[in-house]
């Protein structure tokens, strides 16, 4: 209604205008008769009020359309009513909107094609990846340790790249079902032993052997992959242990990963789930791309998971990973 009067305030003051304009060219014209120009301006108004009221009537559902809120691009396109102006409207964002969706179908196109494209390549250089590993893995000069660290930061690196790219496709590349917290716990360590080894830090494991939670193994293990990672590489040089336990409250189960390492910023503990954000840290270790935090974030949320952080700077960090209990085997 509001919408209405703002358009028609123009017509209304030149409409005003005119009658008063009238009025005064009549007295001008020696016109007298005070009733007649009365009834002459009751009949004038009242018509006019007529139109308002058909024009309003007319317009109702497209005025409504154009001060209601979009709930979704496909009602861009949805403009109702018969009159002309609406109808033009509908026409010409209805030829906007195929235009707006021939170009997302495109761009959508070319991202299915770059994703494709990079899940080949990541799966083609691990090939090369687990040679090299082979090659050396049994060596023992110096020089082959770095080789080897080297390696594994490829490995991360490309693990990193694939997951990222699949959480679009996230619905149709997880499973949920039962999994033994302690012996994922146990599997992502092993698969970390030269990570911890290098940094001379030790695992300490306590997590319940019967907690069975409900989640995808496969993300959950690159989540925690990415929490232990992080964990080491605060803690080289400033702790000699990463604590992994588990906690229960009613039918929810914890995990989580203690350092005793650098801890975070007060500045930036809001901001370290997002993504690309490194913060003072990143500066002062290297090595840091601000993706790990975002990408545990993003997979916990997918996994309908809750993650919660505290750190206080120089004393250590704590990320836990919040999941639901399918039950606890009996011991």
């Amino acid at each position: 209604m509001r919408l209405f009067w703002r358009e028609q305030a123009p017509l209304i003051f030149m409409y005003t205008g005119q009658l008063l304009l009238t009025v005064y060219m009549c007295s001008l014209s020696g016109f007298r008769n005070t009733f007649d120009l009365v009834y002459i301006c009751i009949v004038n108004t009242a018509l006019f009020a007529f139109y308002l009221i058909y024009r309003y009537i007319r317009h109702y559902r497209f005025y409504r359309r154009l001060t209601r809120p979009l709930l979704s691009m496909d009602e861009s396109a949805e403009f109702a009513g018969n009159a002309p102006l609406a109808g033009a409207l509908r026409l010409l964002l209805q030829g906007n909107y195929r235009l707006y969706q021939n170009d997302i179908q495109q761009y959508r196109k070319k991202l299915n094609d770059h994703i494709t494209f990079i899940n080949q390549w990541v799966h083609q250089m691990k090939t090369p990846l687990s040679v090299m590993h082979l090659a050396v893995q049994n060596e023992t000069d110096p020089f082959f340790d770095s080789l080897r660290e080297e390696i594994d930061k490829l490995k991360k690196g490309l693990d990193t790249v694939l997951y990222t790219s699949r959480l679009d496709a996230f619905e149709q590349d997880f499973v949920a079902e039962p999994v033994q917290l302690h012996q994922l716990v146990r599997k992502v360590v092993a698969e970390h032993k030269n990570l911890f080894i290098r940094n001379k830090v030790f695992p300490e494991i306590q997590v319940d052997d019967r907690l069975m939670v409900m989640s995808d193994d496969k993300w959950l293990a690159f989540a925690l992959s990415q929490l232990i990672t992080n964990a080491v590489r605060y803690s080289a040089g400033a702790s000699s242990r990463v604590l992994i336990r588990s906690d229960v409250r009613g039918q929810l189960a914890a995990l989580e990963i203690r350092d005793n390492g650098a801890g975070i910023p007060k500045q930036d503990i809001k901001r370290v789930f997002d993504a690309y954000f490194t913060g003072e840290n990143g500066r002062r270790f290297g090595e840091s791309t601000g993706m790990g935090l975002y990408l545990v974030r993003e997979i916990a949320s997918r996994l309908d998971h809750q993650v919660e952080i505290e750190s206080e700077q120089g004393q250590g960090t704590a990320v836990r990973i919040w999941m639901g209990i399918t039950h606890v085997q009996a011991p």
